[in-house]
């Protein structure tokens, strides 16, 4: 597994495809070397980290 570094403040951006009455938003922000996303409405829930080639097979398939 490798270890992916987390910054100290991270600038996390909303999807744009999040929809604003609904309260469905996810949330992303890049890492050295890859990706975190979590549920604006749990800031401080869990996060999932995925490296930045992941992220991307992830968003292609979901594209698809």
């Amino acid at each position: 597994m490798k270890s992916i570094a987390c910054t100290a403040q991270p600038a996390w951006r909303k999807s744009s495809h999040s929809t604003s009455t609904g309260g469905e938003c996810v949330e992303l922000t890049r890492l050295r070397g890859g990706v975190a996303v979590r549920d604006s409405r749990d800031p401080d829930g869990l996060t999932l980290i995925v490296s930045r080639d992941d992220f991307a097979s992830l968003v292609t398939s979901l594209k698809q």
